[in-house]
Order: C-alpha cells, then structure tokens, then sequence
C-alpha cells in the first residue's frame, strides 16, 4: 500500500506537473488553458491511485477484514475512499470546464487563477480524509503475515506465559516484561517441522468481561483465534502469580469453548511452582513439559491437512477427465 498523501502534498506535485506542461505551449491563453486542464488531470490521476492503493475489503482474508474493522471501521474507510472519489471526478470535471472556458476567453490568467482557487479547496476539503487514510495504511501495512498454514493460536489471560512458550517452540521473539498486557498486538512465529512450516499466532491478554467492553487489543485476540486456529492453546496459571485469580481464568476458558469450533488443548503452566493434576502441565521457565504440549498439538496435524484438502477440492467437484494415452 502506497503512502497517502497530504492535500498539500497532492496540489504542490499536480501544480509542478502542468507547470511543466504549460511551458511547452508558446501561446500564452493556449498555455493557461493547458496548465488549467494539466493540474485537474494530475489531481484527478492522484487521488485514484490512492484509492487504487486500498484493497477491496470483502476479498481479503477475513482475518485482516476483521483487523481493519476492530481497529478503523470499514464503513469509516470506505467514507473516506469515497470522499477522494468525490474529489477526483469534481477536480478533473472542474479543470475541464474551465479550460474549455478559457478557450473562448480573453482572460485566461484569471480563468487560470480561479481554477487553482476551486481545486485547491476542493482537495483541502477531503485533507481530513487522506490523512485519515494514511493513518490507516501505516497501521495495516504492520499487520503479521498469517499464511495458510497449520496455525497453533496461544490464548490466555496477561503473564500467564504465552510469550514464553511462542519464543521457546518458535522462531517469534517477543518482548517479554512483567506487566499486564506484555504482548501489545498478534505476534506470529514459525516453525519448521520436516518440510512443513507450522504457524504460531500470540494473541494479547483477552480480559474476562462482555464483549462489548473488551478493547481493541482483546477484539484482536478473538479474530484471531476464531479465522486463523487449527487448534487452539489456552494456556492457564494456577500459581495466580499472573494476577488473575483461577475462577476469573476458567471464566474465560469456558467462554474460549463457546466460542470456536476447532481442537483446544488447555494447559497449566509455572509446574515449577504449582502442579494443577487435572490439566496438562509445563513450566515455560525450566521448560520441563514444553515439548509434551508442542507433541500434543501437532497431533490435530494431520486432520488439519485432509480438512484443507477437501476444502481445496469439494466432493461435489468432478475431476477433469484423464487425457487418453
């Protein structure tokens, strides 16, 4: 995604463009009535490529269509998409006009400076918009690349040790710090397993409250774990030394169960501390039982790629006849 840019920015290169070609006319009125035509178009050609820049957002990946809607509103981008639409087709309409106006006038410099005046404010008018715009492309071009693979996603509530366990099974290297919300966006980390890449997906802490009151920041860890998990780690800390009491963190768990559809494997971590005898343990600090869970996830492996395959080749779907031989 190309940078947006400024109201400024756009008028200062369009206006330096027709400049350059206004000197090739040696009539003065010709030369006026070109750079007049020259600046609509080059505003006009500008602002489509902006909006050329932006994908189609009902053909991307639901993961990034989710992302862009936690974090913008697609309606609120599509708005603003539309204004500079608005303001391409009025900027070379306008140039336009006014040119051929200004082949039937004697008066062509003022024509001129009326056009600048009218395209001018018509591109400040959308300035809002491009920045805006800008803001956006800044934040979705950072967006992890999820690829279409085998996906293991890392749930939990803030210090329960999914950045332990991504940085110890993959080659993510997040920062790990002993506060709540360590991981500040989706981190994606991988793994090669013969010639199979396998994918970890950290999600940020997911607080134990409505939906409609959790964050931006924990809206992303639920896109996450529903669009891009072939199974699921939800990974809990009997020890209570995350902060969160077991009840609140079991509160989750079940809402976690509700919510997806794939394999979720629960864990209890810091055994080095306390040992929760009903779930699967580890200690991301000794690594005593890291290699246990990872074993225990790539289980789901297998059913992942048949899953994949038959969603690749629909049963309903008849091979294409075999040439003769």
């Amino acid at each position: 995604m190309p940078t947006v840019p400024t109201a400024d920015e756009i008028l200062d290169r369009s206006f330096r463009r027709a400049a350059k070609k206004m000197k090739e006319k040696l009539n003065k009125d010709r030369a006026n009535e070109e750079f007049v035509r020259a600046v609509g178009a080059a505003i006009h050609d500008r602002l489509v490529y902006v909006i050329r820049g932006f994908p189609e957002f009902e053909e991307i990946p639901q993961f990034y269509r989710e992302m862009a809607e936690i974090l913008y509103g697609i309606d609120r981008i599509k708005q603003s998409l539309g204004a500079v639409g608005w303001a391409a087709k009025h900027t070379k309409m306008v140039g336009h006009e006014i040119a051929i106006q200004s082949r039937k006038s004697s008066e062509t410099l003022v024509l001129r400076k009326r056009a600048v005046a009218r395209l001018a404010s018509m591109v400040h008018q959308i300035d809002k918009d491009l920045l805006f715009l800008n803001e956006v492309r800044n934040t979705l071009r950072k967006l992890p690349h999820i690829e279409d693979a085998f996906t293991i996603v890392i749930a939990g509530y803030p210090n329960v040790g999914k950045s332990s366990f991504i940085r110890l099974v993959s080659s993510a290297t997040p920062e790990i710090a002993s506060y709540p919300f360590t991981t500040k966006g989706v981190i994606v980390g991988m793994r090669m397993e013969g010639r199979n890449r396998i994918q970890f997906v950290d999600t940020p802490g997911i607080l134990d409250r409505p939906a409609e009151e959790r964050n931006p920041i924990e809206r992303q860890a639920l896109s996450a774990m529903m669009n891009v998990a072939s199974v699921i780690l939800f990974i809990l800390d009997p020890s209570e030394h995350c902060g969160y009491p077991m009840e609140v963190q079991l509160r989750l768990l079940a809402e976690v169960k509700d919510m997806v559809k794939v394999p979720l494997i629960i864990v209890a971590n810091k055994s080095d501390i306390i040992v929760q005898p009903e779930y699967l343990s580890m200690s991301t600090e000794t690594r005593d039982g890291v290699d246990a869970v990872l074993a225990q996830l790539l289980l789901h492996r297998k059913a992942w790629e048949l899953s994949h395959k038959a969603d690749e080749h629909p049963a309903d779907e008849k091979p294409e006849d075999s040439p003769a031989i």
